[in-house]
C-alpha cells in the first residue's frame, strides 16, 4: 500500500510541528555552552526523563529487536536488557555525583579528576574518539535502520534518504541546541510510542490474537521451541558462554552508549540539565523503568508476527516495515511513518548534539582557543555556540559516509560492545577510589581496542570469547598500569572529593577527621529491589501475553509495588 494524499498529509504536519519548535528553541537563550549543550541545568525530572527514552528510540531499535528474535527468540534481547543493572547503579550510585560534578560533559570530568599532560592527552583524545568514530558508527547504525523503513515504505534508494534526513536534521539541531532536543524528544517519543502499540495491535489481529499467534510460532519451529522464552539460560540457540556474558559481564565490563558503566555520553548530559540531584536521579530512574520494562513488548509482538508472516527472509530486519506497509490502512501508515521518523529524528538530534559538545567544549576551547584569546567572556561565549552549530553540521555529513558503510544495526552493535569491552571497571571505579589516574583510563581504551582485534586472530571468533578475552586482557592493562604510574597530586584529589564528596572506603585519606560520606549500601539495595522488578515487569508480560494469566498479574504487581518503594524513598 503506497503512500497516499492523507498519508503525506500527516508527514507535512509532523514536519510543521518541528519546524515551529526549532524555532522557538532557537530563539530561547543560547548565549553560552551551558544553555546551549545542557539547557542552563533546570531541567525537570519527567522531561529529561523522557527525553533519555526518546533518544534511546531510534527506528534501528524495533529493526534490531526483529532481526535479534527471529535468530534467538525473545531471550536474545538480553543483548541490551543486561544493561538495566550499569543503568540502575547509575540512577542509585552516581547520578548525584554527576550532578555535583557541575560540568558540560562527561569528558569534561577528566579536567577536575586528573591533572598533568596525561590529562590533556586523554581528555583531547576522547573527545574527538567519542565524537567522531563511535559517534559516527552509531548513526550509521541508526541510520541504516530507518533507511530500511523509508526505502521499504517508499521506494527511494538509500543514498537518497540519507542525504535529505540528515539535512534536515543537522541545521534543525545546529540552531535549536539541546532545548530544542528535549523539547522534541516530549513529542517524539508520545508519536513514536503510540505508532509501534497501534502497529503492534494490527499485526496480533492480523495474526487472529495472542492464541493463534503462539499457535503459529509453535507450528513454525516445531514443539519444546524457546521462542518464547525470556530465559536466555534455557534457550538452546543461545550458547551458555553468551548467555552467561550478556547477563553477568557485559553490563559492568563493556562501555555503550546510554549504557555506560557509571553513567556518561548523553545519558550525563541529561543529568548535568537537571535542575538538582533529585531531578538526577528520579529523570535517569524513570529512563531505566520506562525502557526495559514498558517499551520492548510493542516491539517484541510485531517481532513475533513478522517471523510467522514472512518466513526466510533474507534481511529479517525488514519484517518490521514490511508488515507496516501490509497492514495499516492511509493515514495511520503515515502517522506510523512520522512515528518512527520521530524517532529518528530524537536519536540523531542528540547524537549531533552530544558529539559537537565533546568537539567545542572538551578540545576546541581548551586546545585550540581557550578563552583568555577573547577580550571578553561574552565575546568567548558567542564564539563558542557559533562554532557549536558549525561542528554539528560537520558531524552530519561525516555521519553520512559512515552510515553506508553498515548493513545491519546488530552488527553496529556488537561492534561497540567490542571495542569498548574491558573499560567498564575503570570508569566505575575511578569515582570511589582515589588511586586511579588519567593513564588507567587510556591503558583501558588502548588495551580494549588492541584485544578486539587481536582476539579472532588467537581463535577467539565468537562474541561470547571475544568478550571474555577482550575483557580479561585490557582490565590486566589498566591495573597494570595503574599501579605502574604515579597517583594524582595530592591537590587535584583533595579538590575533586571536597566537590564531589563520592561515597566509599576509596578516599578516607582525603576527609576530614571526622567527615562522613553517604554509604552505598542502601543504593545498591535500591538498585536489587529496582532490577528485580523490571525483571518481574518483563516476565509478567511474556506470562499474561502468552502463558499464565494469573502469574502475569502477580509478576506485574511485585514489579510495580518494587518501583513505587523505591520512588518513595529516593
Amino acid at each position: 500500500m503506497p503512500f497516499n494524499w492523507l498519508d503525506y498529509t500527516v508527514i507535512a504536519a509532523y514536519v510543521a510541528i518541528m519546524v515551529i519548535v526549532g524555532y522557538y528553541s532557537q530563539k530561547r537563550g543560547q548565549e553560552n555552552l551551558e544553555d546551549y549543550f545542557t539547557g542552563g541545568k533546570n531541567l525537570p525530572w519527567w522531561l529529561i526523563g523522557i527525553s533519555m527514552v526518546a533518544t534511546t528510540f531510534a527506528a534501528d531499535t524495533p529493526l534490531a529487536v526483529t532481526g535479534i528474535i527471529a535468530t534467538d527468540g525473545i531471550s536474545g534481547n538480553w543483548i541490551w536488557w543486561n544493561f538495566m543493572f550499569s543503568g540502575l547503579i547509575t540512577v542509585f550510585l552516581y547520578a548525584k555525583l554527576w550532578k555535583r560534578a557541575d560540568v558540560i560533559t562527561d569528558v569534561e570530568f577528566i579536567s577536575i579528576r586528573y591533572t598533568g599532560r596525561p590529562a590533556r592527552i586523554l581528555r583531547g583524545f576522547r573527545s574527538l574518539y567519542l565524537a567522531f568514530p563511535i559517534n559516527c558508527i552509531i548513526l550509521g547504525w541508526v541510520t541504516v535502520g530507518m533507511a530500511k523503513i523509508l526505502t521499504v515504505l517508499t521506494g527511494a534508494g538509500q543514498w537518497e534518504v540519507i542525504i535529505i534526513m540528515y539535512l534536515l536534521i543537522g541545521i534543525y539541531i545546529a540552531f535549536s541546541g539541546l532545548w530544542g532536543v528535549i523539547i522534541t524528544d516530549f513529542i517524539q517519543f508520545i508519536i513514536a510510542m503510540g505508532g509501534t502499540i497501534m502497529l503492534a495491535y494490527y499485526a496480533v489481529d492480523y495474526v487472529g490474537g495472542l492464541g493463534q499467534l503462539k499457535i503459529e510460532i509453535t507450528e513454525l519451529f516445531g514443539p519444546g521451541h524457546h521462542m518464547l522464552s525470556i530465559n536466555p539460560l534455557n534457550s538452546p540457540d543461545i550458547a551458555i558462554a553468551t548467555a552467561l556474558v550478556w547477563v553477568g559481564m557485559m553490563w559492568w565490563a563493556s562501555w555503550y552508549p546510554g549504557s555506560e558503566p557509571g553513567g556518561g555520553g548523553y545519558i550525563a548530559q541529561r543529568m548535568f540539565s537537571a535542575k538538582d540531584e533529585r531531578n538526577a536521579v528520579g529523570g535517569t530512574l524513570l529512563f531505566n523503568v520506562a525502557h526495559f520494562a514498558l517499551r520492548p513488548w510493542p516491539w517484541i509482538l510485531v517481532a513475533l508476527v513478522a517471523m510467522v508472516v514472512y518466513p526466510g527472509l533474507d534481511d529479517p530486519e525488514t519484517g518490521y516495515p514490511l508488515l507496516m506497509l501490509k497492514l495499516l490502512p492511509a493515514g495511520l501508515l503515515g502517522l506510523l511513518a512520522v512515528a518512527f521518523l520521530a524517532a529518528f529524528v530524537s536519536t540523531v538530534s542528540t547524537h549531533l548534539n552530544w558529539g559537537a559538545s565533546y568537539v567545542v567544549n572538551d578540545f576546541y576551547k581548551p586546545y585550540v582557543k581557550p578563552e583568555s584569546d577573547f577580550e571578553s567572556t561574552e565575546a568567548a561565549q558567542k564564539h563558542y555556540v557559533k562554532v557549536s552549530r558549525w561542528t554539528t553540521l560537520i558531524m552530519m555529513v561525516a555521519a553520512v559516509g559512515v552510515s553506508l558503510l553498515f548493513d545491519t544495526v546488530k552488527g553496529g552493535w556488537e561492534a561497540i560492545l567490542s571495542i569498548g569491552a574491558g573499560t567498564g571497571l575503570v570508569y566505575m571505579l575511578r569515582w570511589f577510589w582515589w588511586r586511579i589516574n588519567a593513564w588507567s583510563e587510556i591503558a583501558a581504551m588502548a588495551a580494549a581496542a588492541i584485544g578486539s582485534f587481536l582476539a579472532p586472530a588467537i581463535g577467539y571468533d565468537d562474541f561470547a570469547s571475544k568478550m571474555i578475552f577482550t575483557t580479561i586482557f585490557a582490565t590486566i592493562i589498566w591495573v597494570g598500569v595503574t599501579f605502574l604510574t604515579k597517583p594524582d597530586d595530592e591537590e587535584t584529589l583533595q579538590a575533586f572529593f571536597d566537590r564531589v564528596k563520592p561515597g566509599g572506603p576509596g578516599w578516607k585519606r582525603f576527609m576530614a577527621p571526622g567527615e562522613q560520606t553517604y554509604s552505598l549500601l542502601p543504593g545498591l539495595g535500591f538498585v536489587i529491589v529496582s532490577a528485580v522488578s523490571i525483571v518481574s515487569l518483563l516476565f509478567g508480560m511474556g506470562q499474561i501475553f502468552f502463558e499464565s494469566l494469573a502469574v502475569g498479574l502477580a509478576c506485574f504487581v511485585v514489579g510495580v509495588g518494587g518501583i513505587w518503594y523505591v520512588v518513595r524513598k529516593i
